[in-house]
Order: C-alpha cells, then sequence, then structure tokens
C-alpha cells in the first residue's frame, strides 16, 4: 500500500503545479477586479479625490497585465486542450476476433483484483504496455471538480511475436504486471495528473504554440514574427511546467509499476521468470526476421502477409542450430500456442504484418519504366485510408492494395523476394558500370567485363557511381536500414551479380534462410564463402580468389546475365 500512496501524493504534486499555474494566471485579473470594484465604491481613488489619477494609472497597468496573463494562458491551455496525443498505431482485437484472448484478460485481472482493461490491441513490437482511452473534455463534474465518473479503463497492447512464439500460460504471466496496472489508471488524481503532463508533452512536440499559429488578421508577413514570439513564449511556459512535473511524474511512474509488479507476484510467479527468458528470444529473432527477411521483400513493394509465423520458423531455427536455446524449446512444445487463443490467427497475422511494414518501411516503392527498383526519392509515407490506430483487422487487406503492396507468402519469397532483388541490383550495377565506361555499343552483362574493371581498380569510381545512382533514383533509408559507404554497396551488387550468374549458368537457385534472409543454393546447399572473395575483388582489387571460386561453382563468366 505504500507505493499506492506514494503514486497518489505524486499525482497530487503535479496537481498542485497545474493549481499554482492557475492561480498565477487569474491573480493579475483577482487584482483588477479589486481595483476596479474600488472605484465604483468609491474606496480607492473615487473620482474627484487626489488621489484618483495615481490610482487609474495603476488600474490600468494593473488590467493591462491581467489581460495579458489571461491571453497566455488562454494560449497555453488552448494548445494543451487541442494538441494530439500520440497514440501508438496498434491493430484493434474485438472480442469476435480474440474471445479466449479476451476471456484470459479478464480472468487475469479479476485474480489480480483490478478493473479489466477496455479492449485489447496487436503492436508489431517486443513489449506490451497499457494505451489511455482519450477522456472525453465535456460531461457534469463533482464539487471537488473531478469527474463525476472514473476514467475508462486503458487498452491493453500486446507485442504480437508474444502471442505466437510463447505459450497461453507463459503470456498469462508476462501480461500480469502489465494488467495490474489498471488499477492506477482507475484512479482519479493519477488520470489527472496523468492526462496533464500528457497534454503538456504533446502541445510542445506538435508545436501547437499558439492560437495565431492556424490564421491571423494581419497581413501574414507582418504577423509571422508576433505568431513566432508567441509560441516562443507558450513553449517556455510549457517547458517550465513540465520542469516542475518531471521529478513527481517520474516517480508517480515508478511507484505505479512497483505496486503492479509486487500485485502481479500472487500470479504465476514462477512461469514469469522463464516468459522473461523468452521476451529476449522473441526480440532477437523478431529483430533479424525484420531486418534481414522482411526488409528486402519491403525493398521491392512486397508485404509478407505472415511475419509472426516467420518468427516462430526463426527461432525453431535457432533452436535447431542452439543447444542452448533447443533444451527450452523442446520442453515448451507440449503447451498451448497463445496464438490459439485468436478465432484466425492468420487474419490477424496479415493485419500486424501490414502495420510492421507501415511502421519501419513506409511507402512502398512504385514500380518505373526502368524496373522495379526505382522510385521517386520524395516518396514517402503512404496515406492510409484512416489513422493506423483505428484501423481493424477487416480494413488493412484492402487498405494494403490501396497503398500499393503485394501480399507475399512465404512460399513465393525466393522468386519474388530474392531472384527478383538480385536481379535489379544487377541491373543498377550494369547501368553505373556503363555511365562509366561506356562502350561503341552497349556493354554485356557478364561477370568478366565486371571483373576486369574491379581488377584495373574502379572500384572506388564504380563504388561512388553506383551510390550517386542509388541516391538519386532511390529512397530514404528506412528506419531498419542503416546508412552504407559507396563500397558497401558495391559489395552488395556485386554478390548479386555473381548469384544471378549462378542460378543462370550453374544450376544455382535462390533461398531464404529464417534468421539470415537471401542465400544462394548450389546443389542444395547453401554457400557461406561468397563475402570474403567478393570483398577482395572489390576492397583490394583481387579477383583471383573470386575467379577461383566461381569456376568451383561452375559459373560461366563469359555468359550474360539476365537482367
Amino acid at each position: 500500500m505504500a507505493a499506492v500512496e506514494t503514486a497518489r501524493a505524486r499525482a497530487q504534486a503535479v496537481l498542485r503545479v497545474r493549481g499554482r499555474a492557475v492561480a498565477a494566471a487569474v491573480l493579475p485579473a483577482a487584482v483588477a477586479v479589486v481595483l476596479l470594484a474600488g472605484r465604483v465604491t468609491g474606496r480607492l481613488g473615487a473620482p474627484g479625490s487626489p488621489d484618483a489619477a495615481a490610482w487609474d494609472a495603476v488600474r490600468w497597468a494593473v488590467c493591462a497585465v491581467a489581460a495579458a496573463t489571461l491571453l497566455v494562458a488562454g494560449l497555453v491551455a488552448r494548445a494543451r486542450r487541442t494538441a494530439a496525443v500520440p497514440q501508438t498505431p496498434a491493430v484493434p482485437l474485438s472480442r469476435a476476433d480474440a474471445p479466449e484472448l479476451y476471456r484470459l484478460i479478464g480472468e487475469l485481472a479479476d485474480r489480480l483484483e483490478v478493473p479489466a482493461p477496455s479492449a485489447i490491441a496487436l503492436t508489431p513490437d517486443c513489449d506490451s504496455w497499457l494505451e489511455d482511452v482519450p477522456v472525453p473534455r465535456t460531461g457534469r463534474r463533482s464539487g471537488r471538480g473531478r469527474a463525476d465518473t472514473r476514467p475508462p479503463a486503458p487498452v491493453l497492447v500486446i507485442g504480437s511475436p508474444f502471442l505466437w512464439w510463447m505459450r497461453a500460460g507463459e503470456l498469462r504471466a508476462l501480461l500480469a504486471p502489465v494488467v495490474a496496472g489498471t488499477a492506477a489508471a482507475a484512479d482519479p488524481d493519477i488520470a489527472a495528473a496523468r492526462r496533464f503532463v500528457r497534454g503538456l508533452d504533446a502541445s510542445l512536440d506538435s508545436g501547437a504554440g499558439s492560437a495565431l499559429d492556424h490564421g491571423s488578421a494581419l497581413d501574414p508577413a507582418a504577423g509571422r514574427p508576433a505568431r513566432r514570439g508567441t509560441r516562443l513564449l507558450t513553449d517556455r511556459i510549457t517547458r517550465r511546467l513540465l520542469g516542475a512535473c518531471r521529478e513527481h511524474s517520474a516517480e508517480l511512474e515508478r511507484a505505479v509499476a512497483g505496486w503492479a509488479s509486487e500485485q502481479a507476484k500472487a500470479v504465476d510467479y514462477g512461469l514469469r521468470i522463464a516468459a522473461q527468458e523468452q521476451v529476449g528470444l522473441a526480440y532477437a529473432g523478431w529483430d533479424r526476421l525484420l531486418t534481414r527477411v522482411a526488409l528486402p521483400a519491403w525493398k521491392l513493394g512486397r508485404h509478407p502477409c505472415h511475419l509472426n509465423a516467420g518468427v516462430v520458423a526463426a527461432l525453431t531455427e535457432l533452436s535447431r542450430r542452439d543447444r542452448l536455446a533447443a533444451d527450452g524449446y523442446g520442453t515448451r512444445l507440449g503447451d498451448r500456442p497463445a496464438c490459439d487463443l485468436l478465432e484466425e490467427p492468420g487474419t490477424v497475422d496479415t493485419a500486424v504484418s501490414l502495420l510492421a511494414a507501415e511502421l519501419f518501411f513506409g511507402a512502398p516503392e512504385r514500380p518505373s519504366a526502368t524496373g522495379p527498383a526505382t522510385a521517386s526519392a520524395a516518396t514517402g509515407p503512404a496515406t492510409p485510408a484512416g489513422p493506423a490506430a483505428e484501423r481493424s483487422v477487416a480494413d488493412r487487406s484492402a487498405a494494403a492494395a490501396a497503398e500499393g503492396w503485394k501480399e507475399l507468402d512465404w512460399a513465393d519469397y525466393p522468386t519474388e523476394v530474392v531472384d527478383l532483388g538480385w536481379r535489379a541490383r544487377a541491373a543498377a550495377l550494369q547501368a553505373a558500370l556503363d555511365r562509366l565506361a561506356p562502350q561503341a555499343r552497349p556493354g554485356a552483362p557478364t561477370l568478366t567485363r565486371l571483373l576486369s574493371r574491379l581488377a584495373e581498380g574502379d572500384g572506388e569510381p564504380l563504388a561512388a557511381a553506383l551510390a550517386s545512382q542509388l541516391a538519386r533514383t532511390g529512397r530514404p533509408p528506412s528506419l531498419l536500414e542503416p546508412a552504407r559507404s559507396g563500397r558497401d554497396l558495391l559489395v552488395e551488387h556485386v554478390t548479386a551479380m555473381v548469384c544471378c550468374a549462378a542460378v543462370d549458368t550453374a544450376g544455382g537457385t535462390p533461398g531464404l534462410d529464417w534468421l539470415d534472409g537471401p542465400v544462394l543454393l548450389i546443389g542444395g546447399v547453401r554457400r557461406t564463402d561468397l563475402a570474403e572473395p567478393v570483398a577482395q575483388a572489390v576492397e583490394q582489387g583481387q579477383d583471383g580468389p573470386l575467379r577461383a571460386w566461381l569456376d568451383a561453382a561452375g559459373v560461366r563468366l563469359e555468359k550474360p546475365v539476365r537482367l
């Protein structure tokens, strides 16, 4: 109970900051009212008295200060009220989508003796939290200034990889401390303090500093400095308020988290330790799946529609390779997977997978006349049919086609992503090579020509030409894609051209590795020894090791590569 009292005390401290700010805003107006009342009653500077002029000057000054203070306070309050508090994009799950999951969460809330979450949503991330529901600003209030009804219970947001990788018991144990937090969200003081701090944060982030930002009766050029000045003033006041609340807000959240963790110890505490181990494993597999498997598909406008099933495959593959992971995996196979709590796991997986593409990549690249891998540099995230946080499972498949995404099944990944991606990079490399060393006739896309240029020391200018070309025709790096040097790009494109030649002349096939992404198979065996000879050819101009590799693999250098 000590943690609960600490949380309430900190919430009340935040509300006192709000109260002091309101008092500071109305104090000049109260003084002005007293001065005006004194003149009317004749007690302060009555007309005709010797000190009337002095009191009139004071009254005018105080009224001017009061008007300015109320105006600034009104602008700060308006900015806080109208600023959109960011909502985490998630896929909402209705009770019809997941009745058993709702039942599990409801039973968990009953065991913890806390309010059940008002709804459940999934996010393409390895985390879970409570998302507060926006409270309407209208409604009757009690004498203490609080709403007559308690704020609605928050939404439980669950990381989708947890549902597919964890067992049902593990998920319940993992979510127990999160669900326990609904008790704090139901406390009026804590809820009001959180709303106040979130509103200040949102107004500062949105830059909605003044009512003048959205238009002015003044000439636009003349009003610009006034708008800028007003925004600077209101932002400064907002920062001061946030600074006064920061310590109290942080202690509030720490106290709530500590209380929720203590409450949850009564529910599946031993199993929660094992579940926490699975969190780290799921995070590693999810990150690897996104960066090495999903990202190459997104670049080509393909949206893998079962990413969560893919993370299960990736972690299963990891358990096959890693003996330590395998020991824990084998004992869990007999338990019910948490995704069985959904009515249609495949449909939900498709919706979450599309949201992952929207969040981590943006808009798909639009095909153009020059090939599938080119796009306008100005291409940005597509505008969805509705806010991402509000689009239901049923809405998302239609939205995928409207936004230019092509759904991709894992069975089609080798041909639709691996082979297509290799040939797109080989075409880009050939175009850069033609610009660097033009022929009487267009140069044939052969490995012989490429290796000759690398051996002659053209690696540096070719890398620069390739980087410049991709900067003109490509899109900015996504959230998952770090910036790469020209040499890194050249290594990637040379590797792609070698893989294309191996497929065309040596019976190679494109493949998918769940942990590493696109791979080359020759004779059904994955070739992992290509990276070093390619790096030597690009960075040092030594094409001997790469030629030896190609000869051993049966790749014919003189044959044109199909682009």
